[in-house]
């Protein structure tokens, strides 16, 4: 039985993610010692940095990872890491235990795949803790896109050509996301609204549908989502 996600309303969704996300690296910080959380580029970063003033030391034992990345330099403006760096959510102050980079600059993306497929075994036990997602209009997290072929690979697959540009990407797949017990999700905005009415409406196409513990943050009416 597919389980059916939480919805939850805020007037700020980035705000309302970073508590949850707080919330939820705490309690698998009390219980194990560490957390394994991937997080997303884009706009749902924003809820990173409203969890980091509520995690406290628990942050310093954090083992990150992204969802996906892109396969362009860590300067360039669609590089999520470089994103999360230029906007003060990592750096010498703000550093995990450790970090784990879906792509690195010069790197073949087959080579980028299987460096992190090896990488999520010796340092992540092969699992994730805590998700933290955005979602694309067309439905699509990290890059798993609805209607596309599942790309190939165990935990973590290159993807050669993505229907949205930039066409070459690192992604974690299905697989690697379903380990995960507590997923948040931040669909924000009327333009995320027909994606949203597909997911709460259990449309099996769309990659997020189903994960463990999925809890949605949006501003729209829910009243109006089903």
């Amino acid at each position: 039985m597919v389980e059916a996600p939480r919805l939850v309303r805020a007037g700020d969704p980035a705000d309302s993610a970073g508590a949850l996300l707080a919330d939820a690296v705490r309690a698998v910080d009390r219980a194990r010692g560490a957390t394994r959380l991937a997080i997303p580029g884009g706009s749902a970063l924003a809820a990173l940095g409203a969890a980091q003033g509520r995690l406290g030391d628990a942050w310093g034992r954090v083992l990150l990872t992204w969802v996906d990345e892109r396969c362009v330099p860590l300067v360039h403006k669609q590089s999520n890491r470089g994103g999360a760096y230029r906007a003060g959510f990592l750096g010498a102050q703000r550093a995990p235990a450790r970090e784990l980079p879906l792509f690195l600059d010069g790197e073949r993306g087959e080579a980028a795949a299987a460096r992190v497929e090896s990488a999520l075994t010796e340092i992540f036990d092969g699992a994730l803790d805590v998700l933290l997602l955005g979602m694309g209009e067309d439905g699509h997290v990290a890059s798993l896109f609805p209607g596309w072929p599942a790309p190939p690979g165990a935990r973590v697959a290159f993807v050669a050509s993505s229907p949205k540009p930039p066409p070459q990407r690192v992604t974690l797949t299905r697989p690697m996301l379903v380990t995960a017990r507590c997923a948040i999700l931040v669909a924000a905005g009327e333009a995320k609204r027909a994606a949203l009415r597909r997911l709460l409406g259990g449309d099996p196409t769309l990659p997020a549908q189903g994960l463990p513990g999925l809890t949605v943050v949006t501003d729209l009416d829910p009243r109006e989502l089903t």
